[in-house]
């Protein structure tokens, strides 16, 4: 599981024209699955998301969780993480999970994430297009893999 994380200070989904998703100050996420995934790397990284500090504190210091500032979430599906670019010019994603994996994922995910925060996380739509737009606050933006614990 990959996910890249946007400390943002506002952020939205919009799907056909019509808002899905918006929040204020928090995290929007984009969160890529491939088929070896478990529930372990789903759990661990809800819990990392949850409880990675990226926030300042009253000493401009990152020292704060989303979860400490009571910020929201939003979470959308991006199989494109997985791109691999290595050969010719058109990316290849033969490495992210097909939808009847990501999926229930992705859904899992989603819960595993809000039950970490303690209410309700934004998403997506899966495989919807989607117009994405943020504040990146700082800009903060940051790769985690759960492949790489370590």
């Amino acid at each position: 599981m990959r996910v890249i994380i946007q400390r943002a200070s506002e952020a939205s989904v919009t799907i056909e024209g019509h808002i899905k998703s918006a929040m204020g100050r928090g995290l929007l996420v984009l969160a890529g699955f491939e088929e070896e995934d478990t529930i372990e790397d789903l759990e661990w990284m809800a819990a990392k998301l949850v409880n990675l500090r990226i926030f300042s504190d009253e000493n401009g210091l990152m020292n704060l969780s989303v979860k400490d500032i009571n910020g929201d979430i939003i979470v959308i599906s991006q199989f494109t993480l997985y791109a691999l670019t290595k050969k010719g010019n058109r990316p290849s994603f033969i490495r992210a999970a097909k939808p009847d994996k990501a999926i229930p994922l992705y859904e899992k995910f989603v819960f595993l994430v809000s039950r970490e925060l303690g209410k309700n996380v934004g998403t997506g739509e899966f495989g919807a297009d989607m117009k994405v737009a943020l504040i990146n606050d700082g800009p903060v933006t940051i790769h985690i893999d759960s492949r790489h614990k370590e």
